[in-house]
């Protein structure tokens, strides 16, 4: 059983080294700027028994996470972590501009060389998680709930997905596109076909998904419909073919490129940019499939979405069921800072930085 199940039954507090797998050269600092590798030092030799309180912050609205991976960072890496004094908010807690979410107190040498990593985790976790909460609270924004998929396995380094996934599922989309995105919190990545799956079939969208539906015959059957560049005549087909077992239709068409429903209706251009995914291509394939009978077919939106064109499609009540995400999810723009705000017990920082306490803090008993 995975730990974030056990988490959620209320068996264990926090995630731990089971479900992170550190690589065990953070321990020797290895990912580590060399400046707190060689401030560790001179620590250990002129300052051993100075106590200091590190405290870390951002400067947005944002959707917390990376607090459960810290802490285990700190049980794994630290020395003695069982003598630090760790105070932390929790993974999805939301959190303001300059707002004070974890304070490690204790000597120096023990944990300083962690700042930086510490500092991008929380970063890199609380900006994907606070960006697909964005796009979440945009795909609901109309009164309707609708699904988020995670599509980011394309928009950065593989070995990124485990943690992104995460995050992702703290910012609250529970459909994402690769097993690894689900390793530490759910079960297996979904997806239907690629458009080179309909390419081995010389662009004939009917035997592609026919194909698919007799390999997985228990999946629900969604179709990629933009391969050539006709979304209305490529789904209203797959809708004949199938009728009631055709669960939903995908849209992926490029920025670049103009759907051919446009060519043939060139009396509706002129007020609008027909690239892409727009809205009037989306009401026309709505109007196609439910005036022919297949008002059940979702339709699903992806290429190019962020939680601005999302809140827009919905604000215009845009038919779309589903929205498909990648790119915009993953673009890194929080910033965590670590700052040394007390020394012994009393103020000492570097000018303009202070100990902001946080009452809503809790204290973490490194262990447990």
């Amino acid at each position: 059983m995975k730990e974030i199940h056990l988490k959620l039954q209320g068996k264990i507090k926090r995630l731990t080294n089971k479900t992170f797998k550190f690589d065990e050269r953070v321990g020797e600092g290895w990912f580590s700027a060399v400046y707190f590798l060689k401030t560790k030092e001179i620590a250990e030799k002129y300052k051993p028994d100075n106590i200091v309180t590190m405290q870390f912050f951002q400067k947005k609205k944002a959707v917390l996470c990376g607090t459960d991976e810290v802490i285990a960072l700190l049980e794994t890496f630290a020395a003695h972590p069982e003598q630090l004094e760790v105070y932390s908010l929790e993974d999805g807690d939301k959190v303001e501009p300059f707002e004070t979410v974890m304070t490690i107190t204790g000597p120096y040498q023990y944990f300083g060389f962690l700042e930086g990593v510490i500092d991008g985790i929380f970063a890199r976790r609380t900006s994907v998680a606070t960006n697909v909460y964005e796009v979440v609270t945009a795909a609901k924004s109309a009164g309707k709930e609708k699904p988020v998929i995670f599509m980011g396995d394309r928009d950065d380094h593989f070995m990124m997905q485990s943690g992104d996934g995460y995050a992702a599922y703290i910012g609250g989309s529970k459909a994402q596109a690769t097993h690894a995105m689900n390793e530490w919190w759910g079960k297996r990545g979904m997806g239907t076909m690629p458009h080179a799956l309909i390419q081995l079939f010389e662009g004939d969208l009917v035997k592609a998904t026919k194909a698919y539906k007799e390999t997985y015959p228990d999946d629900d059957l969604l179709a990629l419909v933009d391969y050539n560049n006709d979304v209305i005549t490529d789904s209203l087909k797959v809708a004949r073919e199938f009728g009631g077992e055709l669960e939903g239709v995908r849209l992926d068409t490029s920025n670049h490129l103009i759907d051919k429903y446009f060519t043939r209706h060139p009396e509706v251009l002129g007020t609008f940019d027909p690239r892409g995914v727009n809205p009037t291509l989306l009401f026309a394939l709505r109007e196609a499939l439910d005036s022919e009978g297949f008002q059940h077919v979702k339709i699903v939106a992806s290429g190019g979405f962020d939680a601005e064109r999302i809140e827009r499609y919905e604000r215009i009540g845009a038919p779309v069921d589903m929205y498909g995400v990648g790119n915009s999810l993953l673009k890194i723009h929080i910033g965590f800072t670590g700052d040394n705000v007390k020394l012994n017990g009393d103020h000492q920082a570097k000018e303009g930085r202070r100990y902001r306490e946080n009452p809503r803090l809790n204290r973490i008993i490194i262990g447990q």
